[in-house]
């Protein structure tokens, strides 16, 4: 059996949480890109990158990911009391039915496919606390699985933006159009972003969380009701 301390294991966790293959159902969201593709407020390759990194930085930065960091912490030390309270504060954090159903379905699908793999036991008391979660946001179950795992908390950041950006663009890829090329374009020019935002997220004190973003919410709102969808979100 695998050790937690096995050289290179925890990178190679750390690549299967992030890989798009990791069955939460992430690409079927566009966090209302679809909208804002649908108004012509994004029909670009440069109006893509400004949406999406503008979401990048002042909403997952800002909140998302100095709030993975916490719970990895709470994780860890198994304060469940906390965790809960970090799980409560993103639910209440989503402004729209369509961006909490969002976080709530992915973090449902994250805790099925933990409990059921052997190497996340090697967290003392976190199937148990994972399957007494009645909602349990996703990124509250990707920090428990980056915790158990050993991520160190810059790397389990890099990771998480990451991943998010990359099912924004292919989302942006499907829906503006794009190419491909520009596809890796974005990919390239926004994730130059993620070490200074990592490294922010990080040391960011709980008071000056924020993921104060008006436009995005309105942008999800007005995706609930649109016409035609190819995305849930």
């Amino acid at each position: 059996m695998n050790r937690p301390d096995q050289p290179g294991l925890a990178l190679v966790r750390l690549l299967q949480l992030a890989s798009p293959a990791l069955p939460v159902g992430a690409y079927t969201y566009s966090q209302g890109l679809e909208w804002a593709v649908e108004s012509a407020a994004v029909t670009t390759e440069a109006a893509a990158g400004d949406w999406i990194g503008d979401q990048l930085e002042w909403n997952l930065a800002g909140f998302e990911a100095p709030l993975v960091v916490a719970a990895m912490a709470a994780w860890s030390g198994g304060e469940h009391a906390c965790l809960a309270r970090i799980n409560a504060d993103f639910l209440a954090s989503r402004e729209t039915a369509e961006l909490r159903a969002e976080t709530v379905q992915m973090g449902y699908s994250l805790r099925r496919l933990l409990v059921d793999l052997p190497a996340f036991a090697v967290l003392p008391g976190a199937v148990e606390a994972l399957e007494a979660s009645e909602e349990l946001a996703f990124p509250v179950a990707w920090a428990s699985a980056a915790s158990a795992w050993s991520v160190p908390p810059g790397d389990a950041l890099t990771a998480y933006l990451w991943a998010w950006l990359e099912n924004q663009v292919m989302a942006a890829v499907k829906c503006v159009p794009l190419g491909q090329s520009a596809g890796q374009r974005l990919l390239s020019r926004l994730g130059e972003r993620i070490p200074g935002l990592v490294a922010e997220a990080l040391v960011l004190p709980e008071p000056a969380w924020c993921n104060f973003a008006p436009g995005l919410a309105i942008a999800s709102s007005r995706h609930e009701t649109q016409y035609t969808r190819l995305f849930r979100s």
